[in-house]
């Protein structure tokens, strides 16, 4: 029996700008009220030597993300991936992203099961 194709989210941090329109676009999508969300936009900032900090936005899904299976199966992107200001978040099959990964160090490859 064949394997059914999974998809996923690929993210790249490096160009996250942290406008959490992510975040946002997922509560919009289903309704759901502040602070709930299939998408979270953690804020990290590093302090470094002589009074300087990195500061860095990772956009991770929750537990709640289904990345978005009613549209997703209209052919349309997650909510997340359309909104996506920076255009750092790209849907599609697992295998597909996984293989796009080698060109960039600050990615990760979300699929759910």
């Amino acid at each position: 029996m064949p394997e059914k194709t999974r998809y996923g989210l690929l993210i790249d941090y490096e160009y996250c700008t942290g406008c959490y329109a992510c975040q946002v676009a997922c509560a919009q999508e289903y309704g759901w009220p502040a602070g709930m969300s299939g998408m979270k936009v953690i804020e990290v900032v590093q302090e470094l030597p002589n009074d300087k900090a990195y500061l860095a936005y990772l956009p991770f899904p929750t537990e709640l993300c289904t990345l978005c299976a009613g549209r997703t199966k209209k052919g349309l992107e997650p909510a997340c991936v359309k909104h996506c200001m920076a255009a750092c978040m790209k849907h599609g099959k697992v295998e597909e992203l996984a293989q796009e990964m080698g060109n960039k160090p600050r990615m990760v490859l979300w699929a759910p099961r």
